[in-house]
């Protein structure tokens, strides 16, 4: 995958995440996502920080003041450096991409 290819598959994913407050990554968002393609960074790593972050989101706790939306690509990067220092066993990202899907469908039939 081209560094082009790679930084616009990271932008997409990263724009269509429920919880981030932009829909057009800004320019400091381009130019990390280019970064993280220079440092090797591969694509599951990513995608699988963008699930895990998502996760720890929904725990938070309700009787708590409501997490504001995300901003930034770089809100990431703590948990791409905790996978890469630890990776997560293969079938991780499978696991995680399953939950998310059985919280978008509970919550597009109405379920809570």
């Amino acid at each position: 995958m081209s560094r082009a290819a790679y930084a616009q598959a990271v932008l997409s994913l990263y724009s269509s995440l429920p919880q981030t407050a932009a829909r057009r990554p800004s320019a400091a968002d381009r130019k990390l996502a280019a970064q993280l393609f220079d440092r090797g960074i591969p694509m599951t790593t990513v995608q699988t920080a963008f699930l895990l972050a998502l996760e720890r989101r929904a725990a938070h706790p309700p009787e708590l003041p409501s997490l504001s939306p995300i901003r930034s690509l770089a809100y990431f990067l703590p948990i791409i450096e905790e996978l890469r220092r630890d990776p997560p066993s293969p079938g991780y990202l499978a696991y995680l991409l399953l939950r998310r899907q059985r919280v978008q469908n509970s919550t597009d039939s109405g379920e809570r």
